[in-house]
């Protein structure tokens, strides 16, 4: 089945990314992933909430919010103006959480917290997914930061984390679906893994009949060959930011 941007089943959608776009964060990216469009910040807190405090750990936490305009029609106002934030929105920005505080050593981190705002100017599909990848990087940057300036005391990054979509879509299955292949989609599945490949996270389901455990390992399959192409696109980018990643990760 043709996808609606031609790419081959086994294809990631263009990324690029721009480091340091927020000027006052510790650590920026705005994210592109073909049509959906992420502003990722890490703020940096040294300190912890009051009920971490005294335990010798640091915390990682997540928000993610959809700008009005990051689809084709102007929602009807953002979350927290007279309401509270939706479910989806909450139940996205904890897998952001706990997807980031997987790369992280939080005993090595110190009584710090680091923050990652995860802000959708544009949606087409694949926004948690671009979250984590485009949260992983802010992180990093902001580590590199810390270290830079004497706040870190040692390397803290267990290992890198990225995210993808799989979908069963038509008469096979597809990587890192757009809106329009996710809404069809017979199965839509969200992986998170390392770069090694250990899986941090799977979010799946069949909108109709049940899913033989052959077509799950599969899309996982899938998935993991678009982690690794996205891990390597985030070591080249950290790279070109004068960011040596490896001497932030725990050997």
């Amino acid at each position: 089945m043709p996808r609606p941007d031609g790419r081959t089943p086994d294809a990631l959608r263009p990324v690029e990314m721009t480091v340091g776009f927020h000027r006052y964060a510790e650590g920026s990216v705005l994210y592109r992933a073909g049509h959906t469009v992420v502003l990722a910040t890490a703020s940096v807190d040294m300190k912890v909430p009051p009920w971490m405090e005294g335990k010798g750990k640091g915390w990682v936490t997540a928000e993610y919010q959809m700008h009005p305009r990051a689809n084709p029609q102007r929602r009807e106002s953002r979350d927290g103006r007279g309401k509270a934030p939706s479910g989806r929105t909450q139940e996205i920005q904890r897998l952001v959480g706990r997807a980031l505080r997987a790369a992280i050593d939080l005993g090595k981190l110190g009584e710090r917290q680091i923050s990652i705002d995860c802000d959708i100017l544009e949606a087409d599909g694949g926004t948690r997914t671009a979250s984590i990848t485009a949260g992983f990087v802010a992180l990093t940057l902001a580590l590199a930061k810390m270290k830079k300036d004497g706040n870190l005391a040692g390397p803290c990054i267990r290992e890198p984390v990225a995210a993808v979509s799989v979908g069963h879509v038509g008469d096979g299955l597809a990587l890192d679906l757009v809106y329009l292949e996710d809404s069809k989609a017979e199965v839509d599945l969200n992986l998170v893994a390392t770069r090694s490949g250990a899986i941090v996270e799977v979010q799946g389901t069949a909108e109709g009949a049940p899913v033989p455990r052959k077509d799950i390992d599969k899309m996982i399959d899938l998935g993991l060959a678009g982690i690794a192409e996205l891990n390597a696109i985030q070591e080249k980018v950290l790279a070109a930011a004068g960011v040596d990643l490896a001497s932030l990760v725990v050997r």
